[in-house]
């Protein structure tokens, strides 16, 4: 099989089925690719690991590609195991009569290049038998979606029915909008922006120097030596969580009170620094250094005008479907970021989820996300059949 619709199809360069790393979901599958044209130079050999669900239709016109967020993973749905551990961090959203209904949809979720969950990043062994590390190069969004045609190449998809994803996945679902339009039937960009903010930028910026920082971090190349970047990866943890949830959730909660047990004024912590040090706790225990700096570099490169004219050029111009959803207590991914895509697709207003959790209302209300896709899905379809005469 040969990549056909990708950036370096003149190539003809072969997709190779092999077996996922052993850093992957056992219920991975994975190909590998060659010379993979990057924004910023070529990646010699990557290896993409994904997930499915569902049956692809004889004409692959039921496929749907669902993105994953900064730390997330292909594992959108089940249980935590052997080599994957965390539960889907979208429950109830993929299943028979769910409203990624896999009776007669296929869902696939790829790990995304530069990360750490199977697919090739700075973490993986490059060629020359040694980790990338610091020699992994810059890698974006671009890139990032490019690797995914890759992948609906290699499984004969020649167009999604649906991309859809949040924070980060909503930066991919967009792109495929502006990079892939006649290979996007739909998109649903959720609590996302079509070009990183300055204040997201500053974010990402305080995040990683936390993790360059730290002297085990070794200018990247700490792998291999039995030593970890933990304590910069736990602060990057702790500054990006508290820009996730609102200011009015953490009072809420936490207001001044000390943690249970613990003195302020003799050095214990407040309740709410209890909390941030569990959230660094648990992602340390499960994700690379490396890989949190690479994908936020990314996020903070993402812009779907980049070389392409204004917004209302790129998005203006797609005859598929792009729905966005913001999330109204958003203070990292604010509401008026998703304005500015509907307003430049001109069709559609923007699905506001109310929530008192802040950026991760995308990920906490389930309902109101499950009730989003199947409203969406349900309009594809709709769309679809008018569009072929059918009903």
């Amino acid at each position: 099989m040969t990549v056909t619709h990708s950036r370096w199809a003149t190539s003809a360069s072969p997709v190779e089925w092999c077996a996922p790393p052993p850093d992957a979901n056992p219920a991975c599958r994975a190909i590998r690719l060659r010379d993979v044209p990057l924004e910023t130079g070529v990646l010699p050999e990557v290896v993409v690991t994904f997930q499915t669900w569902g049956r692809l239709a004889p004409d692959a016109g039921n496929a749907v590609l669902v993105e994953h967020a900064l730390t997330g993973d292909s594992h959108v749905v089940g249980d935590a195991g052997p080599g994957q551990p965390t539960a889907g961090w979208w429950p109830g959203l993929i299943g028979p009569g769910e409203p990624l209904d896999t009776r007669s949809l296929f869902v696939v979720a790829v790990n995304v290049l530069g990360g750490c969950r199977g697919t090739t990043g700075p973490g993986s062994i490059a060629p020359d038998g040694r980790h990338w590390g610091s020699r992994f190069p810059h890698t974006t969004i671009r890139d990032q979606v490019l690797v995914e045609a890759a992948v609906a190449d290699a499984l004969g998809i020649d167009a999604w029915l649906l991309v859809l994803g949040g924070s980060m996945g909503g930066m991919r679902a967009v792109e495929w909008v502006a990079g892939y339009p006649d290979r996007t039937d739909a998109a649903l960009v959720i609590a996302s922006t079509a070009r990183a903010c300055a204040d997201q930028i500053a974010w990402g910026q305080a995040q990683t120097l936390a993790i360059t920082g730290d002297p085990a971090y070794a200018g990247g190349d700490y792998y291999g030596t039995g030593r970890t970047p933990a304590t910069g990866l736990g602060l990057a943890r702790r500054i990006a969580h508290a820009t996730y949830r609102s200011a009015a959730e953490l009072n809420g909660r936490f207001g001044s009170e000390p943690q249970l047990g613990e003195d302020p004024l003799e050095g214990g912590r407040f309740a709410v620094e209890s909390y941030l040090d569990h959230q660094a706790g648990k992602l340390v225990a499960r994700f690379d250094a490396g890989a949190y700096v690479q994908l936020t570099r990314a996020m903070a490169t993402h812009d779907v005008t980049r070389g392409r004219g204004t917004l209302s050029d790129v998005l203006g111009s797609y005859r598929g479907l792009l729905r966005v959803a913001a999330v109204d207590s958003d203070r990292l991914f604010p509401v008026p970021l998703s304005e500015e895509m509907a307003a430049a697709y001109g069709d559609e207003p923007v699905r506001l989820m109310r929530s008192d959790h802040g950026h991760d209302g995308f990920l906490v209300e389930t309902d109101q996300v499950r009730a989003l896709v199947r409203e969406t899905v349900a309009d594809i379809w709709a769309r679809r059949h008018r569009r072929l005469g059918v009903g």
